[in-house]
C-alpha cells in the first residue's frame, strides 16, 4: 500500500477525537468519555439485505451446528420471519435429493448445495471506528457481516448515547449491522461524577441497567479500587448485567485474574491478570528500572517478559489457577489476534487485505507514533518478538488447557489498532486459536454456543443464538467451501488454491452469505461496498 502519510495525517489531525479504547492509566477521562464520538451508521438502503421473508427455505445444505456436534448433511432449513422454523433430512450422501420437495410456498430460496451452514458468529470484544479510521460505522458493520459475524459485544462499542441507539437501531433492523450487546466503562454517562466509592459503584450499576445497558466494562484503573470493582460486580450480578475486565497493569497487582474471578467476574478479555495470577517467587512482575507505562514500546514490549516469571504448564499453582477459574464460571476471551503483530511484524503490515480493505485514515494510525494507542513499534526488533512468541507459547497454553478442563473461553478481536482490520481479524483469531489446540469443531463452538452463553447467561436467559437449530433466531452463516478442512476460507480475500487443470492459482472460498436476524446478506456485496468505500477515502485525501 502506498499513502502519502503527510497528507493523511494532515487531515486525520482535524478529523479526529482521541481514540481511548485502551486507555486505562486513570489520568483521563473514563473511555467511553473519550471514545471516537461516532454518528453511527447510514440506513440501511434498498438491495442491502434481502427480507425478512415470510418463508425462506436453504436447500441442501451441510450443516455444522456450533455445539461441537459434526457435519451433517444434506438438510433443507425453514424460516419464517427470524426463527429457523423447522430442519429436514434433504438426502443421503451418494444419493440425489427428492424432487420438489415441501414446503412448496417459499417467498425466497438459496441453493446451498455443497456448502456449509453455521450459526452466525459473535465476537466479544469490539469497538466502533471514529473519524480518524473510518467515513462511519457501516465500514465496520459491513466487515463484520461479510464475515460472518452477526451479534458484537461493544466494550464500548462507542460513548453509550451513540452505543444505545445503534443497539436499538440493529435491533430494528434499519441499519446493515449485527445484533448489538452494549457495555460501558464504570461511570460511563451519568451525571454522578467518577465512580470512586462502592456506593457510588452501585449507584451507576443501577442507572446503567436502566439506561439500555448491557453490561460493565472494567478497565482495573486507579479508581476501581478492589472495594469498588467487587461492589459493581456484586450489583450487576444481581440485576442481571453481564462484566468483563481489561486487568491492566496498573491494578493487577492488587486485582490480578483470580481475585477478579473470586469476586464473580463474568469475563477476562486480553491476557492481562493471567499470569500475574502465575508469578514465581514474586507478587508484582519484574520490570526495568527505567520502565514507564505511558511509553507504549515499554508498556507492550515489557509485558511480554513475564513468560518466564510464572509458575508454568504441569505446576500446582497452573492448575489450581484454572479450577479456580472454571468453579467461578469466568469465561476468557483471550483476543490473540490483537497483540499478534508484537510477534511478527512484517506479517501484519504485509496482509492481503490492507490495499484494498484498510483506510487510508487507519493505515496512517497504525504507523507509529507516540500517541496513537497501539502504534507502539518505535523500536521493535527481533528480542521483542522473541519474548513474544514465548509468551504465546504460554497464553495458547492457558487458554488450551481451560478449554479441556470444560472452561468457557470464546472470540474476540478489538480491531482498529495495531494492524488489525474489522472482520478479517475474525478469521485471524480463529486460526490462532487452531495454533492454540483447539480442533476446528471446538473453535467454531467458541465462535457461536460459547460467546452466546456468556451473552445470554447474565440475563438468566437461553440463547436464542449461537445454535443452527429449530426455534432459533435465524441468525447463520453460509460459506462455498468446509471450514472445518480449512479455516482460511472464510476470509473475505478468500484462498488461493491451484487449478490442476489451468495450473493456476484460484481465489476459492469466502462468505457467501450472512444471514441476521433472518436478513439475507450478500458478503460479497459488502466487500465490494467496503472496497468502495476505501477507494472512496483515498480520493478524498488524494491517495
Amino acid at each position: 500500500m502506498k499513502l502519502n502519510l503527510t497528507k493523511i495525517a494532515l487531515v486525520a489531525a482535524l478529523l479526529t477525537v482521541p481514540a481511548a479504547a485502551h486507555q486505562d492509566d486513570g489520568k483521563k477521562p473514563a473511555a467511553a468519555e473519550t471514545f471516537p464520538i461516532s454518528a453511527g451508521a447510514p440506513a440501511r438502503k434498498p438491495g442491502e439485505g434481502a427480507g425478512p421473508f415470510r418463508k425462506m427455505v436453504i436447500r441442501n445444505v451441510t450443516i455444522i451446528d456450533g455445539t461441537g456436534a459434526p457435519p451433517r448433511g444434506r438438510f433443507d432449513i425453514v424460516i419464517e420471519g427470524n426463527r429457523i422454523a423447522s430442519i429436514k433430512q434433504a438426502g443421503w450422501p451418494g444419493l440425489p435429493s427428492a424432487a420438489n420437495r415441501a414446503p412448496n410456498d417459499a417467498d425466497h430460496e438459496i441453493d446451498a448445495t455443497g456448502m456449509y451452514i453455521m450459526p452466525g458468529f459473535t465476537d466479544m470484544h469490539v469497538h466502533l471506528p471514529g473519524a480518524d479510521k473510518a467515513p462511519d460505522a457501516s465500514y465496520a458493520y459491513k466487515l463484520w457481516l461479510a464475515h460472518g459475524v452477526t451479534t458484537v459485544r461493544g466494550v464500548p462499542l462507542a460513548a453509550p448515547s451513540v452505543a444505545s441507539n445503534e443497539k436499538n437501531r440493529s435491533a430494528r433492523n434499519e441499519i446493515a449491522a449485527p445484533r448489538i450487546f452494549n457495555y460501558q466503562t464504570l461511570g460511563a454517562g451519568w451525571a454522578g461524577g467518577v465512580v470512586d466509592t462502592p456506593l457510588k459503584a452501585r449507584e451507576w450499576v443501577r442507572w446503567a441497567a436502566k439506561n439500555n445497558i448491557d453490561g460493565i466494562k472494567f478497565f482495573n484503573r486507579e479508581n476501581e479500587t478492589p472495594d469498588v470493582f467487587s461492589a459493581a460486580l456484586d450489583e450487576a450480578k444481581k440485576l442481571g448485567l453481564g462484566t468483563t475486565a481489561h486487568l491492566s497493569q496498573i491494578g493487577v497487582a492488587n486485582f490480578n485474574g483470580r481475585q477478579a474471578g473470586d469476586a464473580g467476574l463474568n469475563t477476562i478479555t486480553h491476557y492481562y491478570g493471567h499470569m500475574e495470577s502465575l508469578l514465581k517467587g514474586r507478587a508484582i512482575q519484574d520490570f526495568p528500572a527505567n520502565y514507564d507505562y505511558n511509553n507504549e514500546q515499554h508498556r507492550f514490549g515489557e509485558v511480554a517478559e513475564i513468560w518466564d516469571q510464572v509458575n508454568g504448564p504441569e505446576t500446582k499453582q497452573w492448575q489450581e489457577y484454572l479450577e479456580a477459574q472454571k468453579a467461578s464460571h469466568v469465561t476468557f476471551d483471550p483476543t490473540f489476534n490483537i497483540y499478534a503483530a508484537s510477534r511478527d511484524l512484517m506479517r501484519a503490515r504485509n496482509a492481503d487485505w490492507h490495499g484494498r480493505y484498510t483506510t487510508p485514515q487507519m493505515w496512517s494510525y497504525f504507523q507509529s507514533t507516540r500517541d496513537n494507542h497501539g502504534s507502539y513499534f518505535f523500536d521493535w526488533t527481533t528480542e521483542n518478538e522473541f519474548a513474544w512468541k514465548n509468551f504465546y507459547k504460554l497464553y495458547m497454553r492457558l487458554m488450551n488447557d481451560y478449554k479441556n478442563m470444560g472452561g468457557r473461553v470464546t472470540v474476540g478481536t478489538d480491531s482498529g489498532f495495531i494492524f488489525k482490520t474489522y472482520g478479517f481479524a475474525y478469521v485471524e483469531e480463529l486460526e490462532l486459536l487452531r495454533e492454540a489446540g483447539f480442533s476446528p469443531l471446538e473453535t467454531i463452538r467458541a465462535a457461536t454456543m460459547m460467546g452466546a452463553k456468556t451473552l445470554y447467561e447474565p440475563r438468566g436467559e437461553t440463547p436464542p443464538i449461537g445454535a443452527v437449530r429449530a426455534g432459533m433466531l435465524a441468525d447463520l452463516v453460509i460459506v462455498p467451501e468446509n471450514p472445518l478442512q480449512n479455516l482460511k476460507t472464510l476470509y473475505g480475500t478468500g484462498f488461493q488454491r491451484l487449478n490442476s487443470e489451468t495450473n493456476k492459482q484460484e481465489i476459492v472460498g469466502g462468505v457467501k452469505y450472512t444471514i441476521k436476524d433472518g436478513i439475507v446478506y450478500d458478503a460479497k456485496q459488502m466487500l465490494a461496498e467496503v472496497a468502495a468505500m476505501v477507494e472512496s477515502e483515498k480520493a478524498r485525501l488524494g491517495q
